[in-house]
């Protein structure tokens, strides 16, 4: 839907999996295989990975202000169960979170959030304010009040729904 460019670093894996649900349509990519593909999904995992797409849009609604879509297990529990390790760097000594193992899709969405976190980008991910979109995006805007994943489409929406409201 959003003709925005991708959040950057990790968290375009997150703004891509909230967005493998097209809500206006009702198509969800994870039910086919070429959906799964980027995420390295096998069939038995599709549950695990909804849920958690669904309490991350929970979250980027929350980041633009809104009330959580439905009821969803907090991102945190999530999470939570996702291994982690420290990775040095040997030639700079740089560090970063990265998941235990490779495969695991939340494991590698926990890295993304905590690189965002430390990024100070995290709050930056949100989701669309309007109810039959609900679309994440990077909000890039200077002051981090973006509403919309895109003005042409949903923002038109809603300015033209509050013009017709005020005859």
């Amino acid at each position: 839907m959003s003709e925005r460019s991708p959040a950057p670093g990790g968290l375009a894996l997150v703004e891509s999996l909230v967005n493998t649900l097209d809500i206006e349509s009702g198509t969800d990519a994870l039910d086919t295989a070429d959906g799964r593909a980027p995420f390295g999904l096998t069939q038995d995992e599709i549950p695990d990975a909804r849920a958690l797409r669904e309490s991350l849009r929970a979250t980027l609604l929350a980041h633009a202000g809104h009330p959580p879509h439905g009821a969803v297990t907090p991102l945190g529990e999530l999470l939570a169960a996702a291994p982690l390790l420290v990775r040095v760097d040997a030639g700079d000594g740089s560090a970063a979170l990265a998941p235990a193992h490779e495969g695991p899709l939340l494991s590698r969405v926990a890295a993304a959030v905590a690189e965002a976190l430390v990024a100070g980008t995290w709050s930056r991910l949100k989701a669309c304010e309007a109810a039959d979109c609900y679309w994440a995006y990077y909000d890039r805007s200077p002051a981090g009040r973006g509403r919309w994943c895109s003005m042409r489409v949903c923002g038109a929406r809603a300015k033209m729904r509050r013009y017709r409201a005020k005859d």
